[in-house]
């Protein structure tokens, strides 16, 4: 089941904000040259990321699965003067790449790129979050959540992407990564510390405010 047509998707990308260079850069590349293209958060998505950063003017974003930068770069223009983003990704190959498309952006000296396991490396980040990003491997998004919903402030923002996993969510005989995301999306929607609401953006993003 696909939530959008390409008809649809490009309607709304023609009426969004458009894409700066270095991101068509990014998007394009990303869909020539490396693996799994789908997996970009892409022109309407990144917009939406944009200006939920702007809003909210974060000091401290976290980005759990960096890919080849894009959403980082969109997060990215909300950041605060002094703000910083770490991001994380746990592939080697594209770290040249990608660190290449954040030293040519405005934010090069706002980007802490971390390479390793997410799991390990949150512990270690002496930070507290005003947003969250998380579009990592989906079989951890929970314990990514339960990781960093301590290091928040009230207030703080929590985005999770793919919560509806093109439609699965609403299949019966579910594979075993369908079962994770329906399992992810139960125990936020019962957690008593947050308010939320799941976005029907490309691939379902759940949208979380912490009380």
């Amino acid at each position: 089941m696909d939530l959008f047509d390409n008809s649809l998707t490009g309607y709304l990308e023609e009426h969004s904000d458009v894409e700066n260079e270095l991101l068509k850069q990014i998007n394009r590349e990303t869909h020539l040259k490396v693996p799994s293209p789908h997996m970009l958060s892409g022109h309407y998505q990144g917009r939406l990321l944009s200006l939920l950063s702007k809003i909210i003017a974060p000091k401290r974003i976290l980005e759990i699965g960096t890919f080849t930068g894009y959403a980082t770069l969109c997060l990215a223009e909300g950041l605060t003067s002094d703000g910083i983003i770490h991001t994380i990704d746990i592939n080697e190959e594209l770290e040249d790449q990608v660190r290449g498309y954040f030293n040519k952006s405005d934010y090069s000296n706002q980007i802490n790129y971390h390479i390793g396991n997410a799991i390990e490396i949150i512990p270690t980040l002496n930070d507290t979050f005003d947003l969250v990003f998380i579009d990592a491997d989906k079989k951890n998004n929970l314990n990514y959540y339960q990781l960093v919903i301590d290091k928040m402030p009230s207030g703080g923002v929590i985005l999770i992407d793919n919560v509806l996993w093109k439609g699965k969510v609403l299949e019966e005989n579910n594979d075993k990564q369908t079962e994770i995301i329906l399992e992810l999306n139960k125990q936020i929607a019962s957690d008593t510390r947050v308010e939320k609401v799941i976005l029907p953006v490309r691939d379902g993003v759940f949208l979380i405010r912490k009380l």
